[in-house]
């Protein structure tokens, strides 16, 4: 069992950590429960923090001209200022952090969908938008692993936020004491995870850690991690992950029965047609590395990109995940 960095995530502070919600509740989160063991979180309610009171009156995001204003009908008060003032300060401050899970539909931190109302009361919804502060997060800290909890009830999704948060959280540890000795470790590693998100991009990190130019450690690491939050912007596809896999099998090509080999070959197809999951094949993979006992494909976090007992298979079939 492989070792995990620790990620510092900032959270919506009413899930599972306290009531501060505009109707005073605490919202349970099964994410956030699982996750805790993991992660450090550091809790944030912006609209406490600008001063608003639980319980309190709503606010929205009401469209005037061309700008999107964050407003407080029953008052008529206008947030916006106080709240990106908060917003900008409070990530000004952060310090190593690796991602962000926030409150869905939230005014202040939604990532999408948020709506936006034509008038302060009694007005059509006449569009959506983000939370005017995951507004702010996404223009500091775009690379970063950022999604809201609603999202992440979609299996894949969850997938990809879990497996962007601990890679970007070991990088972040590697980068506190930069060798290219440990950029090297780190690439190799995670060669064929890397792979199934985008080859491309993956040879282009190659260039960098080969770094034939003969750059200083830190501008190769700055010049590295731009890729690997490049790469991560989109989820895999199925048929990159068919491609990573193939490869793999290739390792074993000259070890495998022929009816070992077409029943791999047949699993493969069931997961590229949605029938099985890709762990039922990384778990035929992965016996065929333990049996032959190849220590390089031992060692590659494709197999486990994030800790084993945050799985959980439930899916609310919302979102979209493969391509």
């Amino acid at each position: 069992m492989r070792s995990f960095a620790t990620p510092k995530v900032v959270v919506s502070k009413c899930l599972e950590f306290d009531h501060v919600r505009y109707n005073g509740e605490l919202i349970p989160d099964k994410v956030v429960q699982r996750l805790k063991p993991h992660v450090t979180f550091m809790p944030v309610c912006p609209e406490m923090e600008i001063g608003l009171g639980v319980p309190r009156d709503i606010i929205r995001i009401v469209r005037q001209g061309d700008e999107e204003r964050l407003v407080q009908p029953s008052t008529e008060k206008d947030l916006t200022e106080d709240m990106n003032a908060f917003s900008k300060g409070f990530l000004e401050a952060l310090s190593d952090v690796d991602g962000f899970l926030l409150k869905n539909r939230s005014p202040t931190c939604g990532t999408q969908d948020v709506k936006v109302y034509d008038k302060l009361e009694k007005s059509p919804v006449v569009g959506k938008t983000k939370g005017l502060f995951a507004q702010n997060v996404y223009e500091y800290f775009p690379g970063l692993a950022i999604e809201e909890e609603g999202r992440l009830k979609n299996y894949r999704i969850r997938e990809h936020f879990f497996t962007k948060l601990f890679t970007l959280a070991e990088f972040r540890e590697r980068k506190q004491e930069p060798s290219m000795k440990t950029l090297v470790e780190f690439h190799s590693k995670n060669k064929y995870l890397f792979m199934a998100y985008n080859q491309k991009t993956l040879k282009a990190m190659g260039r960098v850690t080969a770094n034939a130019d003969k750059k200083p450690v830190e501008e190769v690491f700055t010049e590295y991690e731009e890729h690997l939050q490049w790469m991560f912007r989109q989820l895999p596809s199925r048929k990159s992950n068919v491609n990573v896999c193939q490869h793999i099998m290739g390792y074993f090509k000259n070890d495998l029965t022929k009816g070992e080999k077409d029943y791999f070959m047949e699993e493969l197809n069931k997961f590229y047609d949605e029938k099985i999951p890709l762990s039922a094949v990384l778990s035929i993979l992965k016996s065929w590395v333990i049996r032959f006992q190849n220590d390089y494909l031992m060692q590659q976090t494709y197999f486990e990109p994030y800790p084993e007992d945050l799985i959980e298979i439930s899916d609310s079939g919302k979102g979209r995940a493969y391509a």
